[in-house]
Parts: C-alpha cells; sequence; structure tokens
C-alpha cells in the first residue's frame, strides 16, 4: 500500500495575506541529545505546507553536505555536514572545517533568501562552544533575517547572548538520576 501526503493548495487572491513575525526558540539540555520535539515540531509545520530546513552541523557519517539534502516529504529538506564522523571535539582537520564553514555560508544564505519558514539550527550551542562558529554571527543572522522566518536552536551550553534574544526557551531535564 501506497500513500502520499498532498499539500493543501490555496487560491491566492481569495484569501488575505499577512506576515506573522518568526519567533527564536531555544531546546536546549545539560547532555548531548536529539530534540524529537523539534523534529515533530518540524515534520507538522512541513505536513502543513510550509517549507522546512534542518541543519545538523556536527552531525556526519553518511557524505551529505548541503548539496544533497534528504528531502522528508515535499517541504522537509534536512541536511548534515558533509564529514565522515559525527564531531565530538573542537579538533577538526582542515577538510572537515572547510565543510563545517560551508554548511555554515550555505545556511546563511538559506535563511537570508526566506525561502523557509522554519530553519533549524541543530547542535548550534555545540559548534560555538567549540570554536567552529562565531557566536557573533549567529547573532546577526537572528538579528536581520526575513521577519516571517522561525529558527529553532538546540544543543547543550547554549550561550547566554542566545538565550538573551530567544522568543522561547524548552530546558530538557532527567526527572530523576538513573
Amino acid at each position: 500500500m501506497v500513500s502520499q501526503v498532498e499539500t493543501p493548495r490555496l487560491e491566492a487572491n481569495r484569501y488575505p495575506t499577512h506576515t506573522v513575525e518568526g519567533l527564536v526558540q531555544v531546546f536546549t539540555c545539560a547532555h548531548r541529545s536529539f530534540f524529537t520535539n523539534v523534529m515533530a515540531q518540524a515534520l507538522r509545520i512541513a505536513g502543513q505546507g510550509a517549507p522546512v530546513l534542518v541543519v545538523q552541523f556536527l552531525k556526519g557519517g553518511i557524505a551529505q553536505g548541503h548539496e544533497h539534502p534528504v528531502q522528508l516529504g515535499q517541504n522537509l529538506d534536512w541536511i548534515r555536514c558533509n564529514l565522515p564522523r559525527c564531531v565530538d571535539t573542537p579538533q577538526l582537520d582542515d577538510l572537515e572545517l572547510r565543510s563545517l564553514l560551508d554548511l555554515w555560508q550555505f545556511t546563511q544564505n538559506a535563511v537570508m533568501q526566506g525561502k523557509y519558514d522554519l530553519v533549524v539550527l541543530d547542535e548550534l550551542s555545540l559548534a560555538i562552544k567549540f570554536d567552529l562558529l562565531a557566536e557573533t554571527e549567529v547573532l546577526a543572522l537572528l538579528a536581520n533575517r526575513p521577519r516571517h522566518v522561525d529558527v529553532i536552536l538546540t544543543g547543550p551550553d547554549m550561550p547566554r547572548s542566545l538565550l538573551d534574544v530567544a522568543d522561547q526557551i524548552t530546558e530538557l531535564r532527567r526527572s530523576h538520576q538513573p
């Protein structure tokens, strides 16, 4: 059995349009974690017909890069750094660093073009903590993005400056220690 989700198309002149200002959301926790609720939100929004981009800065191992996005449905593009491994230390060789910086440049361009309504920047806080991306560049991107673009930042040890510009902060924590 095969099923396909069809994206609803609205007649352009039939409904008045208005732009809702995009939000900056932060999902953080004390440990490195996969934020299932962020992916659920991205899939839900994409399923409603809005274009979504998920960028995983420190995940690798599948030779993907921004040139080969995984498309989940019609509206969700998922890209990872073109690395042979997942990054867990600040030490990158020159090719790995170039790949990460290329992904960051691609991400900045995609956000500024306003092509996506939601952009998820996964493990961005670690990329900043490892001094692989400049915190000031991230702040500039958030401040200058098109008004309608929602951005979700994830990762442990989120810098205070990013928390200060967030419209919503969700901190995940364990309710018990095993």
